[in-house]
């Protein structure tokens, strides 16, 4: 688990992102409605919920790339809603993402991937912008000889901590991860869970985590977050996933495939 503070010794100013009464649609069709949920300063936050129900869509709407209909978002005490454009370039260097598929930029190596928030919000020299891309690789796990490598040059794997190293460019203090571990094998995906949490404990970071991964959620994540019926249906520890009657929850943490987990 990450180091996040215990429930007991939390309020509200340990909230980092803070979600009230979100709706989210695209033409007549609903995604999320009245949609509340809170991210606590430090904590791996495991968010699932059954495909099409709009993990992604909230995520987005969170970043900004996904207008909502109504609600409010508080992003470190701020108001993404009301602030204005400076102050939101202030916020948004302080959150990093990972997306799904890594979304790198094909034309530009991995070095240079790592520069693009750089060159956005930051005046540094080359120099400069060289030397920490270099830290961030070596952060990640990647070896050095990476850092003129294109995208394509890359494994799935090394893919994945590319992206995380261009998440984590500008010292986020929270990242957003999109799936994460999903396209890696049984052992890259454990070796990128310890990643995850080690950048968490060392960092101090508080992580936002979109999966579908029984593991991920077992071994790394301090709470999980259920979304289902356009809302968070549940939130909390894996143990209170496991004592939950509810259907879903039930068939996803007690079902065929968590019970072959438990026995492996």
């Amino acid at each position: 688990m990450s180091g996040a503070v215990p429930p007991e010794h939390q309020h509200e100013g340990d909230i980092i992102l803070s979600v009230r009464d979100i709706t989210v649609g695209f033409g007549s069709k609903i995604i999320l409605k009245d949609l509340d949920l809170d991210v606590r300063k430090g904590e791996i936050l495991g968010f699932v919920g059954g495909s099409g129900t709009g993990k992604s869509v909230l995520m987005r709407a969170i970043l900004g790339l996904t207008p909502k209909r109504k609600g409010q978002i508080q992003v470190f005490g701020h108001d993404l809603a009301t602030m204005g454009e400076a102050e939101r370039r202030n916020v948004e260097r302080r959150w990093g993402v990972l997306f799904q598929q890594g979304a790198l930029f094909s034309s530009l190596t991995v070095k240079q991937n790592i520069q693009v928030p750089m060159r956005e919000h930051l005046d540094l020299s080359p120099k400069l912008m060289d030397e920490l891309a270099t830290l961030k690789i070596e952060l990640v796990g990647l070896p050095q000889d990476a850092a003129d490598k294109f995208p394509s040059e890359l494994s799935g794997g090394m893919i994945k901590r590319a992206s995380l190293a261009r998440a984590l460019a500008l010292d986020p203090d929270l990242v957003f991860l999109d799936e994460p571990t999903s396209g890696l094998d049984p052992i890259g995906a454990a070796a990128f869970d310890k990643l995850i949490a080690n950048l968490s404990e060392t960092l101090g970071l508080t992580v936002y985590m979109v999966t579908h991964d029984l593991d991920s959620l077992h071994s790394i994540c301090d709470r999980i977050a259920v979304l289902g019926e356009k809302r968070v249906l549940i939130i909390g520890t894996i143990d209170e996933m496991m004592q939950s009657d509810h259907p879903w929850v039930m068939s996803y943490f007690r079902g065929e495939r968590a019970l072959r987990r438990v026995e492996s």
